[in-house]
């Protein structure tokens, strides 16, 4: 892709920060819209947990292949046509006549979805060539979704009282559309010097091994043991073939040898971790403030706003700080912050408290304010360009797999506590476990953050990138002959 002129260069960021805010946008929207969707579907917490699962899942299934499909045919196309997707998906959302229909709806999205955040990743990390160029860039990136969560609670709230929560999903068109015209007219097209070929069984084996896991996660509470036991022994059954046949593809849909890369592989345990607390997070919070405290839909978001303003303030420092310190400190810090928040409502309920619980959203909200950046350049630095749409694809179901299951485990064990008949009453004490969950998710943070950003973990990350160069440079070399 040719040097881009400085103006052009923020032109791009721009209209990739548009598709990730209509995908951010949309999934804390729809947080707000839980309790207004459950009495008018008449969803169980079950469903209210699969209308986010069914997004997420599917659209950590596709990531990874619809990164390495953009190296291959070209980014920009495949970011236009899941604009399209996704933007039809959304008026299919808004018309849907029953919860079934919904989540078939929002898998919809998610197929589109997956065309947009990896992709428009890539573009970034193509276009931002220079490395504090590229920080800085991530960092505006962070603070897109800091901005999606500080607005997605007010908007969707607004228009959940105003007009229902099927116009949450009207929000999507005109940025959507905007967003396809504006790429058509100034993203260039890009793609790898060297085309990767598709892995069909690779696939196959994600989704089954995504799929499984979850479903046997949600349907734990309510489903015989051994509907449980099947799925799960289904789940393990993919993750052993999947490291037994990647390795042996040339070109395999996950490349194991990034995980060599002691960075790399930190910052795919801390997107898990770290999205699995958020995902748990407004799930638990969500639930709580308006079927508990009696809040409708805009107070409820007006209520979060002390989570997500400092999310949205922290992620452009992080962003900052990552290009001239390193990840090391903001990992630190959003480490340390997300386990003290956690930590607050398992130990003191901290929602029973108006104090409290303000104190425990804005802790939250700095801690994950600062995890974003890191993750994202940590995944898709000292990788060679051409593998930079794979490498942010990992990244982003990375992040999409752990709200996946933090969804999952959270309202599996809320679930099987609260008492639909006394649900008021046993909200708080049901939740305790998942605030424990979600603590140790923020520890996870803390501890694998700092393992894997000091100086032996760099000098991995070199020797893998040298040996991912030696390997393109050979293959490179063997098709021109």
């Amino acid at each position: 892709m040719p040097e881009l002129i400085p103006r052009r260069r923020l032109l791009v960021l721009a209209i990739c920060c548009m598709s990730l805010l209509i995908v951010s946008l949309d999934n804390t929207v729809l947080n707000v819209a839980l309790p207004a969707l459950q009495r008018d579907l008449d969803a169980s917490t079950s469903g209210l947990q699969w209308t986010i699962d069914a997004y997420t899942l599917v659209l950590a299934s596709l990531l990874m292949l619809a990164g390495s499909t953009a190296d291959r045919i070209g980014r920009k196309r495949v970011f236009m046509a899941g604009l399209v997707v996704f933007t039809i998906g959304s008026a299919l959302c808004s018309l849907a006549p029953n919860l079934d229909a919904l989540i078939a709806f929002r898998m919809v999205q998610a197929v589109g979805g997956s065309m947009l955040n990896p992709v428009a990743m890539s573009i970034i990390t193509n276009t931002f060539t220079d490395p504090r160029e590229r920080a800085r860039a991530i960092g505006v990136w962070g603070g897109v979704v800091g901005l999606s969560m500080a607005a997605g609670p007010l908007v969707g709230g607004l228009l959940v009282e105003s007009v229902g929560w099927r116009s949450i999903f009207w929000v999507n068109l005109p940025v959507g559309l905007a967003a396809l015209l504006l790429t058509l007219r100034y993203v260039p097209e890009s793609r790898a010097a060297r085309a990767r070929r598709p892995d069909p069984v690779g696939q196959v084996l994600v989704i089954a091994l995504f799929g499984a896991l979850t479903y046997s996660i949600i349907a734990a509470p309510t489903a015989p043991a051994s509907e449980t036991l099947l799925l799960g022994s289904v789940a393990l059954a993919a993750l052993i073939a999947l490291l037994i046949y990647e390795p042996r593809r040339a070109e395999p849909l996950i490349d194991l040898r990034f995980f060599r890369s002691a960075p790399f592989s930190g910052a795919t345990v801390i997107a898990v971790s770290a999205f699995a607390a958020l995902g748990g997070f407004l799930f638990l919070s969500t639930l709580y403030l308006q079927n508990v405290r009696g809040l409708d839909a805009l107070h409820a978001g007006l209520w979060m706003l002390p989570m997500a303003t400092p999310m949205f303030l922290c992620a452009p420092l992080s962003g900052r700080l990552v290009g001239t310190r390193g990840p090391r400190l903001s990992l630190l810090i959003a480490g340390t912050a997300m386990t003290l928040s956690a930590a607050l409502f398992a130990l003191f309920d901290a929602e029973t408290s108006n104090a409290t619980l303000i104190l425990g959203y804005a802790m939250f909200g700095i801690g994950f304010g600062f995890v974003n950046a890191p993750i994202t350049n940590t995944a898709v630095s000292g990788m060679p360009r051409a593998q930079a749409g794979v490498a942010a694809a990992v990244a982003s179901t990375s992040r999409q797999l752990g709200q996946t299951l933090g969804v999952a485990v959270v309202g599996a064990v809320l679930a099987a506590g609260v008492s639909v008949s006394s649900y008021q009453e046993t909200f708080v004490d049901a939740a305790v476990p998942g605030w424990w969950i979600l603590t140790g998710c923020g520890l996870m943070v803390l501890i694998v953050g700092a393992v894997t950003s000091g100086p032996w973990a760099r000098r991995t990350a070199e020797r893998t990138a040298e040996r991912l160069e030696s390997v393109e440079v050979r293959d490179a070399s063997r098709v021109s002959a």
